[in-house]
C-alpha cells in the first residue's frame, strides 16, 4: 500500500510540477495561466501533449523545443523532479494525515515562490495572500472550528507578526533609506506562520534567519549587496515541516502535528 502511494504521490506531484513550472514562467510577466495552452516561449508554437508529459519529455527533447531548437530552462525539470519527491518526504513523515495534506498546499504554494523569487527577486502577492488565507482556514479546520483557539493559535499571532515585520520595514526604511526587509517577504513570513500555528513560527523564524546568514556569509559577503530572501523562508519553512517536530520532542516542546 505504501508503495502505491509513493507512486501516486510521485505521479500526482510530477503534473503539479508542470503547472508550478507555468505558475513560474507566466506570473512575473503578469500572463494568464491559463490561456494560451503550452506553447514555446521562443517560437510560440503550441507543445503537444506528447512533448508535455512530466519528465519525460524534458529528457527525451533534451531540453529543446523540437520545433525551433530552443532551449527549455533547466529549471522545468528541476521542478517536475522535486515536486513530487517533496510530497514523498512529507508523506513518509507524516503518513496521509491532516498535517501531510496540510503542509504539501503549503509547499504547493512554497515551489513557485521559491523559483519565482530567485530568479526574479519579487514575491508576488497572487501567490502569497492565497497562502495567507488557505493557513488559516486550515488552521481553523485543524482547531475543529473552535474559534478560541483559532484565534490564539493562529489568527492572532499571524496579524501580531505581520503588523510587527511591517513597522520594522518602515522604520528601517526610514533610518537607513533602504529597504531591509522587502514588502513580499513582509506577507510571506506571517503567510508560512499560518501553517505553523504559534509555537512553531520563532523556530521558523529563526531557521530562516540561520540559513539566510549562512547563504550571506558563503556566496553574498558584500555588506550593502540585498539578496533574495523569500526563497530562504520557502525553503527553511519546508525543512522544518521535516524536522521541527523531532527537534522540539528533542528538547521537550510540543508536537509539530
Amino acid at each position: 500500500m505504501t508503495a502505491l502511494i509513493i507512486i501516486l504521490l510521485f505521479v500526482i506531484g510530477a503534473c503539479l510540477g508542470s503547472f508550478f513550472n507555468v505558475l513560474i514562467d507566466r506570473i512575473p510577466r503578469h500572463q494568464s495561466i491559463l490561456r494560451p495552452a503550452s506553447h514555446c516561449t521562443e517560437c510560440g508554437k503550441p507543445i503537444p501533449f506528447s512533448q508535455n508529459i512530466p519528465i519525460i519529455s524534458y529528457i527525451i527533447l533534451k531540453g529543446r523545443c523540437k520545433s525551433c531548437g530552443a532551449k527549455i530552462h533547466w529549471h522545468h525539470l528541476v521542478v517536475e523532479i522535486i515536486t513530487p519527491v517533496l510530497f514523498i518526504a512529507l508523506y513518509l513523515v507524516y503518513g496521509l494525515s491532516f498535517s501531510f495534506f496540510k503542509f504539501a498546499i503549503m509547499t504547493g504554494f512554497l515551489i513557485p515562490i521559491f523559483f519565482i523569487d530567485a530568479f526574479h527577486k519579487i514575491i508576488p502577492l497572487v501567490l502569497s495572500i492565497p497562502l495567507a488565507i488557505t493557513g488559516l482556514l486550515l488552521g481553523l479546520i485543524q482547531t475543529d472550528f473552535n474559534f478560541y483557539d483559532f484565534f490564539m493559535v493562529f489568527f492572532l499571532p499571524v496579524v501580531i507578526l505581520f503588523a510587527f515585520l511591517y513597522l520594522l520595514a518602515l522604520l528601517w526604511l526610514k533610518l537607513f533609506h533602504r529597504e531591509g526587509l522587502g514588502g513580499g517577504d513582509v506577507i510571506l513570513i506571517p503567510a508560512v506562520g499560518a501553517f505553523f500555528g504559534i509555537i512553531h513560527i520563532p523556530w521558523v523564524i529563526l531557521f530562516a534567519c540561520i540559513l539566510g546568514l549562512l547563504y550571506f556569509l558563503i556566496f553574498v559577503r558584500k555588506p550593502n549587496q540585498g539578496f533574495a530572501f523569500g526563497n530562504i523562508i520557502a525553503l527553511a519553512s519546508y525543512v522544518w515541516t521535516l524536522i521541527g517536530d523531532k527537534f522540539l520532542q528533542a528538547i521537550g516542546w510540543f508536537h509539530l502535528s
